[in-house]
């Protein structure tokens, strides 16, 4: 049924529905709870960066377990009345009336006037024995999150991504121990001098797997049998929107396949909005939490103008009865 205009008069209504339980979804409940908005956020309870033991680079937060930082915001919406559904939204789609309906895994479904996606994205990892046991441990992806954890201490990055030599010459600044072992993807002549003005070491053959010892890494093994002991494995993963929730209703997209939205959130289709990693890969938790409280302000703001307009016809038709005439500015 995507796409299609739904008969919402037994659903249960909202202002604005929010997708996804993470640092953006609830920061941007919390503002339009805050403006006195009916508020509900459905969470499928699996944030990105779970599998980290600690979030970096948010202040005030830095060093708090994610899951920490998450609790502590979810507490903070219940106090202003925003409904929190444990569950998936499968589809957003057009109702009737006008606004939209949110179709939840199993089948219930939500109806609001305004939906903000903040579902993030997948990391798509690459099929080496021991990297998926050891993300968000030992094996990361962002340097500005993880680097400093690591920092001086030999670190390893693979090169899975086209993106890959970038990413060791940028950690460099945290450690003068860089390897970096091409993988599935040769270094071009111009990546090569790159890395020897730089000072990384470059490491020639494919991985055959990340070995750990007491619960850490401590070697990247390659096919060939030898070894690069190391504190810490960087990949760029490749990465996918979940933005499935808005297939069908016609957003703009960029050559990419990403959605399109302005400084605010705002997608190409009214009342759609979407912010954090569902919209931008390099955001962080801090950054999405932003991104919400943006959307958020910009949100309020579009409900404001449809309810003036609303209050504006219903003034001008109630003059008319009585027969009153209706000042002009």
């Amino acid at each position: 049924m995507t796409g299609a205009n739904i008969d919402t008069s037994n659903q249960p209504s909202y202002d604005v529905i929010v997708i996804g339980g993470g640092a953006g979804g609830l920061n941007a409940a919390l503002v339009l709870a805050r403006a006195r908005r009916t508020v509900a956020v459905v969470d499928s309870g699996e944030p990105r960066n779970a599998p980290s033991a600690h979030m970096h680079s948010f202040l005030s937060r830095d060093g708090v377990p994610p899951l920490t930082v998450l609790e502590a915001g979810r507490a903070e919406i219940s106090r202003y009345g925003v409904v929190r559904i444990d569950g998936r939204a499968d589809q957003v789609e057009a109702a009737e009336a006008g606004g939209y309906v949110v179709r939840l895994e199993g089948g219930a479904t939500l109806d609001a006037r305004h939906v903000v996606l903040a579902t993030g994205l997948r990391d798509e990892l690459p099929e080496i024995p021991g990297v998926r046991a050891m993300w968000g441990e030992d094996v990361h992806f962002c340097p500005y999150c993880h680097g400093y954890e690591v920092r001086d201490r030999p670190i390893v990055v693979l090169g899975v991504h086209p993106a890959s030599p970038g990413q060791a010459l940028l950690l460099r600044q945290w450690s003068p121990h860089i390897v970096y072992v091409p993988h599935s993807r040769p270094l071009t002549d111009e990546e090569r001098e790159r890395m020897d003005a730089r000072g990384v070491e470059v490491v020639e053959g494919p991985v055959s797997t990340l070995l750990s010892k007491d619960g850490r890494l401590h070697t990247v093994e390659l096919a060939d049998g030898r070894t690069v002991e190391c504190a810490g494995v960087f990949l760029f993963p490749a990465m996918t929107p979940n933005d499935g929730a808005f297939d069908g209703l016609g957003c703009e997209k960029d050559e990419q396949g990403w959605l399109v939205t302005d400084r605010s959130g705002r997608t190409s289709r009214p009342g759609l909005w979407a912010v954090g990693n569902v919209t931008d890969s390099r955001a962080q938790a801090v950054t999405a939490a932003g991104m919400g409280a943006a959307a958020a302000f910009a949100l309020n703001h579009d409900l404001v103008d449809e309810e003036i307009e609303r209050d504006l016809a219903a003034h001008r038709a109630a003059a008319g009865r009585s027969g009153a005439s209706v000042p002009m500015c």
